[in-house]
């Protein structure tokens, strides 16, 4: 039987697959070579504070999440899927020149106007490539091409932010960030061109170019099948809970483990290969078919490694100057941590995997990407909630630790709600766990 992986080998995936990937590496390659370039050279740029431009660029990327996801979902549905995902190809390579001409002219507008537009980008690509997976991957490969695709993306906005990072300390000219995003948005276009055909579900759809309608009238979609929403919420609580961890990861590195640069990239790193390996399995665990026994599992996981980050986090030692990483590597309590971060990747991955491929199959085709665009409406308005929360809690003199434990507790919350509304989440879990067990007789 053929693994997930061969999937990449074939034209129905590949191609898609590569498109996605280097559109979140460049995605984050240009978001974060902008923020440090800001960071450490703001006075060359404006006036305004750092902590504000910071700021400012994570709100503009995320803004067109909320403002034309609805418009995307409506093109998704009305046009072939395969031609969207080309011309948000072309629409990248233009947004590079974009951000090519601010670094020339010198204008931090400029420079923000393209990354609102990578957001843009993203938004109109964002329901393709989840509704388009159902007209070229069989029932039984569902799972593994989700599983990929989330595999891929964790790694590529991993690789992608450290590349955003490397760029903007080592080129002698800022242009030359341009310069390698339209390398990525080419070799991108390059990619798209061999996703095969997705034919409109409904091209007749009249494309309702109200935003503020449009968006409660996805929504409203999804609330139509129970199942669905309360998945939507799933997904959207999961990218809160994981959102939250990861913009932690710089002020816990420097006031918890008392480390520099190079262990929060560790700790990324770790998060995101447990994301991956996690996604992944969900092929073998679920024996190829969607089996939301899982989604359960990867509750409890979220719930037990997030409370365990709470104790394991050393104290005392934080010093005057930041520790090199072997040294933090020679304790044991840093493993603890590490381990903490590594299954709460995977058990994320048992999570959202599931998820995903329940919505992809359970929703009409004819509606299908109206409704990931909902997800992704949802997705966005979590995100931002979550930060605020985070931001008043740590404010209000919340640790970070224990910021962690709130949230670990808060999917405890969360599960309860959505497993007490649809009980057969739990049923299927029990059911999977006798298989299991069965099985390792």
């Amino acid at each position: 039987m053929r693994g997930q992986f061969s999937l990449l080998g074939e034209k129905r995936f590949g191609p898609l697959f590569g498109t996605q990937f280097l559109g979140a590496f460049n995605d984050n390659l240009y978001k974060n070579a902008l923020v440090v370039l800001l960071t450490f050279q703001s006075a060359q740029w404006t006036t305004l504070p750092v902590e504000l431009l910071g700021n400012l660029a994570a709100g503009l990327f995320i803004l067109p999440f909320f403002l034309f996801s609805a418009t995307a979902g409506q093109l998704a549905d009305k046009y072939d899927k395969a031609w969207l995902a080309r011309l948000s190809k072309i629409l990248e390579i233009l947004i590079m020149g974009v951000a090519a001409a601010g670094f020339w002219l010198h204008s931090l507008a400029w420079l923000l106007a393209a990354l609102f537009l990578l957001g843009l980008q993203s938004t109109l690509f964002g329901p393709v490539k989840y509704a388009i997976l159902p007209q070229h991957l069989r029932e039984e490969e569902l799972i593994g091409g989700n599983a990929l695709i989330e595999a891929g993306t964790f790694v590529s906005i991993l690789v992608g932010t450290l590349a955003g990072g490397l760029f903007a300390g080592t080129v002698s000219e800022p242009w030359w960030i341009a310069v390698g995003g339209l390398v990525v948005a080419l070799l991108g276009y390059v990619y798209s061109r061999g996703i095969p055909a997705a034919p409109a579900p409904e091209p007749g759809l009249r494309i309702n170019w109200n935003p503020l309608s449009e968006t409660w009238r996805s929504i409203a979609f999804a609330r139509g099948d129970r199942l669905v929403f309360l998945a939507i919420v799933a997904i959207s609580w999961f990218w809160l809970y994981g959102a939250l961890f990861l913009a932690q990861f710089p002020a816990y590195t420097k006031t918890v483990l008392g480390g520099g640069e190079a262990t929060v990239t560790l700790l990324l790193a770790i998060f995101t290969v447990g994301i991956g390996a996690g996604s992944l399995l969900c092929e073998r665990l679920s024996g190829r078919h969607l089996e939301i026994g899982l989604v359960p599992l990867g509750s409890i996981g979220l719930t037990l490694f997030g409370v365990d980050l709470y104790f394991a986090s050393p104290v005392g030692l934080v010093g005057t100057t930041a520790h090199e990483l072997v040294a933090l590597l020679s304790l044991p309590a840093i493993w603890r941590v590490l381990f903490d971060l590594l299954m709460l990747g995977v058990f994320g991955g048992f999570f959202i995997v599931p998820l995903y491929a329940l919505v992809q199959t359970r929703c009409e085709p004819s509606h299908r990407a109206r409704i990931i665009a909902a997800n992704n409406i949802l997705n966005a308005l979590f995100m931002v909630v979550g930060a605020l929360g985070a931001a008043a809690a740590l404010g209000a003199g919340l640790s970070i630790p224990a910021l962690f434990a709130v949230a670990a507790l808060g999917n405890v919350v969360v599960a309860a709600y959505i497993y007490g509304r649809l009980p057969e989440f739990l049923r299927h879990f029990g059911a999977w766990a006798k298989r299991m067990c069965g099985a390792a007789k």
